[in-house]
């Protein structure tokens, strides 16, 4: 079944899709926006742990359409979930954690400052941190951000303030302030994609508490789905199209993409044909789709002829720890008795240092925060595993001791992962998908300095919580990678030789393909990049409406 023809299709619907959508709908050029995914009222992100949590509401179930992950290339791969992203109108900013920092200078010259880095692919972006500063500015401005100007003394530069002042912070936040005074550091109130009161019809955060890994109910959370999609669709030149899945994008005898083959809501075969395609699937899958789309013009997929399409693959470092204050060991700590969820607090004093650190220059960001509220994640922590486990009346007390007596307080890393060649995404030849599609096969080769990089961050967040006198505490992992955060399978650059992509994102060898997620990154950055990808991805939509205008498509 073929459609009538779009200016622009949109593959995706998330951090990379909906400003591209954004920026052409306002511009008047017409646009439909496929997504693989439903699309979901407010109402229906409930506060249900098992539902949202524990099935595969966000994301496709490993029985239907799995990834496959292996270390190194000669490892089996294994089917997984991991490097799903979200699957609904809106991508993962519906679940996100909200935290919205920018990228720093440095993230876009760490080859000319790092050099050379052995066993790593490392280099710098085509653009700097001041190109990307106005959009920074006007999609904070888009969808929302709550955050304090001039905070501390690492910050990235800006020419403005933050839209909306910070959300309300529980009293603990005071404590880590006076801790990390204490120890020479610099915390600062954690920028938040979250409406701190009313915004553009929008009302605030009602402080549930359950951010990450929910919906919000009311829309405060800055979502593409609750901010940029409405806002797309009510200039009138905007379609959504929710339950429908590319599968391939052809391309004609001169080269140039027709349009996007998908599979609707029924399961059928449909064509929507456009004058130019814009992928943003997430760094996985679209670079899956490009491989899948192959054609007597693109025998290894489609923009693939530098063979670089899958490769370079990155994440985001990650380690995590904790620490347990009881009640009758602090009565007299008003942050204990403080209902509000939120602890608001980061620190980037080590983004950056001037001295290595078992060979690491670049570390990352830690952020604090109150355990998350979920029960059975909570019942699982407690209870613990093997032989050390909490069963019957054992576990209950252990359980009501906890929820009555003591509250924990957490930190998360976000490090800097070097890009190498041994890291990258290519088609699983053997598993497939429920419609008999090879699926993406994820292969992790991780640079040593990774490991050193999480784990110097996880030493500092300790050495906050410790500084704070609680009962207990531990670093819960060392050394992970937070596969939800990707980037680099179709590097943009200068040179067609050496990256997928140019300077505006669109293909070197396809005049009219673009990508905008996070696939085009080459580097990871040392904070989650869904502010980075929305900001690119604003440019990107930007740059292609002023072709069209100008008759350049």
């Amino acid at each position: 079944m073929a459609r009538d023809p779009a200016d622009v299709v949109v593959v995706g619907s998330g951090a990379g899709g909906a400003p591209v959508a954004y920026a052409l709908a306002e511009a008047g050029i017409q646009v439909v926006i496929l997504e693989k995914g439903r699309r979901y009222r407010d109402e229906e992100f409930d506060h249900d742990e098992i539902r949202m949590c524990r099935r595969s509401f966000f994301t496709p179930s490993i029985a239907d359409e799995p990834h496959t992950l292996r270390s190194g290339e000669n490892a089996k791969a294994t089917r997984t979930t991991a490097g799903w992203v979200s699957t609904i109108v809106g991508g993962g900013t519906v679940h996100m954690a909200g935290y919205f920092y920018r990228f720093h200078p440095v993230d876009f010259a760490l080859r000319s400052t790092l050099g050379h880095v052995p066993k790593a692919s490392v280099v710098d972006w085509p653009i700097r941190y001041d190109d990307l500063e106005p959009f920074y500015a006007r999609i904070e401005r888009e969808i929302g951000v709550s955050g304090v100007w001039r905070a501390h003394p690492f910050e990235e530069p800006r020419t403005g303030d933050y839209p909306l002042p910070p959300l309300a912070e529980n009293a603990v936040a005071r404590e880590i302030d006076r801790a990390c005074a204490a120890l020479g550091y610099h915390p600062f109130p954690t920028p938040r994609a979250i409406v701190s009161r009313e915004y553009r019809g929008r009302q605030p955060c009602m402080f549930c508490a359950l951010c990450a890994s929910y919906g919000c109910e009311i829309g405060a959370k800055s979502s593409t789905l609750a901010s940029l999609i409405p806002a797309a669709e009510a200039t009138g030149h905007c379609e959504v199209r929710p339950e429908c899945m590319a599968t391939e994008i052809p391309v004609d005898a001169s080269g140039r993409v027709k349009g996007v083959v998908y599979r609707d809501a029924a399961g059928q075969s449909a064509f929507q044909p456009a004058r130019c395609v814009v992928v943003a699937c997430t760094a996985i899958e679209t670079a899956r789709l490009l491989l899948l789309s192959r054609s007597a013009r693109f025998p290894n997929g489609l923009a693939n002829a530098s063979g670089l399409v899958g490769k370079n693959l990155v994440f985001s470092g990650e380690s995590k720890g904790e620490a347990l204050f009881e009640r009758r060991s602090h009565p007299d700590t008003e942050w204990l008795s403080d209902t509000a969820p939120f602890a608001q607090r980061s620190m980037q004093d080590f983004y950056w240092l001037d001295q290595p650190v078992g060979g690491v220059r670049k570390a990352g960001t830690v952020v604090f925060a109150l355990a998350h509220p979920n029960p059975i994640l909570a019942a699982e922590h407690i209870a613990g595993s093997g032989s050390a486990a909490r069963w019957g009346l054992r576990l209950k007390q252990a359980l009501r001791e906890e929820a009555l007596g003591a509250r924990t307080l957490t930190f998360e890393t976000f490090a800097e992962v070097l890009p190498t060649p041994g890291t990258y995404v290519d088609l699983d030849p053997e598993v497939k998908d429920r419609w008999g599609m090879p699926v993406a096969r994820i292969t992790v080769d991780r640079h040593p300095l990774d490991a050193g990089a999480a784990g110097f961050l996880a030493a500092r967040g300790r050495e906050v919580l410790d500084a704070l006198g609680p009962d207990a505490s531990r670093i819960t992992q060392e050394d992970g990678q937070d596969m939800v955060l990707q980037g680099g399978t179709c590097r943009f650059g200068r040179d067609p030789a050496t990256s997928v992509l140019d300077v505006d994102c669109r293909a070197h060898t396809v005049p009219n393909l673009y990508v905008s997620d996070s696939s085009f990154m080459p580097t990871s950055g040392g904070v989650p990049g869904t502010l980075t990808i929305m900001a690119n991805a604003l440019r990107v939509g930007v740059g292609l409406a002023a072709r069209f205008k100008a008759g350049r498509i």
